[in-house]
């Protein structure tokens, strides 16, 4: 059987203190799942790269945050550890279930989800008249990750350190970060000069 491998952030809720900008949340674990069409199974793995890491988020996305938790509060689920079947069994307290209280599986984020933004902003066609609820059309390869090289992108234009963001994205090293992104950069080199211009008096000498 083929396997196939679908991640999503599951960040776990350590404590009930208010939220803040900084740190908000240690991503403990990714939810995956792992199976054919027919046989899905979820469990819990370490993020991308194999290491805890923080999330660091603006206080507008906490505040989103703090709305949804009081509205829908974390629900502990227990999973399989590292693999699917396997006999360590893990519990996080999930910010994101299913109306039922379960973790959610990739055919039910693809199919409630992700398909129909994809459809509302334009990237796929919506769902024909008729068509079952999964018959979605298919989405652009990689169209996920998408969100992860526009997060990026977006704080490379803002002037966000190298080294900073690649410790958000869980690169093991800036270089990776760089191979990858440097392109974002248009303005790179802009900081350097105006804090020469600013030693200098201000402005460039005739």
């Amino acid at each position: 059987m083929h396997d196939q491998h679908n991640g999503t952030a599951a960040p776990e809720v350590t404590n009930s203190a208010p939220l803040t900008p900084r740190q908000l949340n240690t991503l403990r674990t990714t939810l995956l799942t792992s199976g054919n069409s027919k046989l899905r199974l979820e469990y819990y793995a370490l993020p991308k790269g194999g290491r805890v890491r923080n999330a660091d988020l603006p206080a507008s996305v906490a505040s989103e945050l703090e709305r949804h938790i009081k509205s829908y509060p974390p629900v502990t689920v227990e999973l399989p550890w590292g693999e699917p079947g396997a006999e360590q069994w893990n519990r996080s307290s999930l910010l994101l279930t299913t109306r039922y209280s379960n973790a959610v599986a990739v055919n039910t984020w693809n199919t409630y989800t992700w398909k129909p933004a994809l459809a509302k902003a334009g990237v796929i066609p919506p769902l024909a008249e008729g068509a079952k609820p999964w018959q979605w059309a298919a989405s652009p390869k990689d169209g996920f990750h998408v969100l992860r090289r526009t997060y990026a992108s977006i704080m490379l234009e803002a002037g966000e350190s190298v080294v900073t963001l690649a410790r958000w994205l869980g690169h093991s090293s800036p270089a990776i970060t760089l191979d990858h992104y440097a392109h974002f950069m248009s303005e790179a080199g802009d900081k350097g000069r105006h804090a020469i211009d600013a030693l200098l008096g201000g402005g460039a000498r005739r």
